[in-house]
């Protein structure tokens, strides 16, 4: 059995084992099936039928599978009681379940009709190329890179000190701001050196002392990146984005095809990470798991699967539902939720009534109505169109989110490392983005592209200048 038969046969087992086992209304169990079999057609379509590397279909396809369908179909299983409670304290209700589930239909299908349209129209389009004058001086922008870094090293050392000494429930002292610009601009300088030292080992004319100076700044990029980018500094969602990116430079084929990168981040998200949940909460003993292995199934000794999917990890779906209701009681935004995201680097000292991300917004409404303690929520893609616009809004961001990764395909196909990488970024990244709240998902990337693409460019546009300046110093001269 190849790789692409094995896991389609472990997708389709563990749909199956869903479906099965659960024990809900007709209505909502066909729902939930119908968004289910969108999700699979998705999959026969990148697995045997897409030939262009796409590593976002692959991470929009795990995405779906994990938070709209296994993660919602177990937790609905463990609703107990006469009013059952979501993951985030919002009741259960069937015709929420029903409507959300329709919402996330209509964006699947009509993602996949724009992802299809926006792909044949991009077909004979060129990927960017690096230009000569760029490659010419590489060594030069590498080197200064690294000489950025290392200020930026010295400079942000208490910043890093506080992140690192600092408990995760603690208040920074540096404010959104600050750390922004810190962790997702400046602190990706040394990660866009890294890059360009993969690029220039892969150029066929290299000069010997170039090659030993550039492998020793590449170990010290290396370190200086692991500095600012480890789990003392950073959350997983981060970092995986990263680590990810750095194993794709330093070994390509790992993940350079359509099964390759589905199948990481399908056995990665969908297995490995509840798995690794259930075996480290559980309540049996090593010797009680030994004789009955089925005891990690059981709700009742804290490690079972419920328990795994049951945390404010897995609360996309839940938080479509509140945010549908929240927009019965207050109406659409009609743009203005966009706006946090948008206007990200417009201070809310200058403009007092920026709005705050969605997730904060229908967090304070689970607050306000129903007695939850965080606000800090997840918002998915869907629910951000629907909140702003309504059905319209799941449609415009199905189209504009499928256009733009068409055009990140062709750079991932670019002989510019750093647009291939932050093409590959965006992949890896996609699933958070997805996750919401779109404020979050979209400054994050943001700050990550000035941070890898314009900063570096910046510095070789000086260099250029630099050369040119010398030249007519040279001319006048003589």
């Amino acid at each position: 059995m190849n790789l692409k038969n094995a896991l389609f046969f472990v997708y389709a087992l563990i749909t199956l084992v869903l479906f099965a086992t659960f024990r809900t209304n007709g209505i909502v169990w066909a729902s939930f099936f119908l968004s289910s079999l969108i999700v699979t057609g998705l999959v026969i379509f990148h697995i045997y039928f897409e030939k262009a590397y796409s590593p976002f279909l692959s991470a929009y396809i795990v995405f779906n599978f994990l938070f709209f369908i296994v993660a919602p179909v177990i937790q609905l299983n463990s609703l107990e009681g006469i009013k059952p409670l979501m993951v985030n304290s919002f009741p259960y209700k069937e015709d929420l379940v029903i409507h959300t589930n329709v919402l996330i239909s209509i964006f699947n299908s009509l993602f996949f009709i724009f992802y299809m349209f926006f792909k044949k129209r991009a077909k004979n389009r060129k990927p960017p190329t690096v230009k000569a004058s760029s490659q010419k001086i590489l060594p030069v922008t590498i080197i200064w890179l690294t000489g950025l870094s290392l200020i930026i090293l010295v400079l942000s050392y208490q910043f890093v000190q506080d992140e690192i000494g600092r408990p995760s429930w603690q208040k920074s002292v540096f404010s959104v701001s600050e750390i922004l610009i810190w962790k997702k601009v400046l602190f990706m300088t040394p990660f866009a050196g890294l890059i360009l030292c993969f690029q220039y080992f892969s150029t066929k004319r290299k000069n010997a002392i170039n090659v030993v100076t550039i492998a020793a700044v590449l170990l010290l990029c290396l370190a200086i990146v692991f500095w600012f980018k480890n789990p003392f500094t950073e959350k997983r969602n981060a970092l995986g984005p990263i680590y990810i990116c750095i194993l794709f430079l330093a070994y390509p084929k790992l993940l350079n095809s359509n099964i390759k990168s589905l199948s990481f981040l399908f056995f990665t998200l969908v297995v490995l990470f509840p798995l690794s949940a259930i075996l480290t909460h559980t309540d049996a003993s090593f010797q009680e798991l030994i004789s009955d292995p089925s005891l990690l199934l059981e709700y009742n000794k804290g490690g079972g699967i419920a328990t795994a999917f049951n945390t404010l990890n897995y609360d996309a779906f839940a938080n479509i539902m509140a945010t549908i209701e929240y927009v019965q009681h207050h109406g659409f935004a009609m743009g203005f939720q966009l706006l946090s995201a948008l206007l990200f680097f417009v201070p809310r000292g200058v403009w007092a009534s920026k709005p705050i991300s969605t997730g904060e917004q229908v967090g304070q409404y689970l607050i306000d109505d129903y007695g939850f303690t965080y606000n800090n929520l997840s918002n998915p893609m869907v629910s951000e169109g629907y909140i702003n616009f309504g059905v319209f809004g799941v449609i415009l961001l199905a189209g504009i989110l499928a256009y733009f990764l068409v055009f990140f395909i062709g750079w991932l196909k670019s002989e510019d490392y750093l647009k291939r990488i932050m093409a590959f970024y965006l992949a890896i990244h996609l699933i958070f983005l997805l996750r919401g709240d779109f404020t979050n998902g979209y400054t994050y990337y943001v700050g990550t592209f000035i941070g890898v693409l314009i900063i570096p460019r910046a510095v070789e546009f000086f260099i250029k200048q630099l050369l040119l300046n010398q030249k007519k110093w040279k001319r006048l001269k003589t």
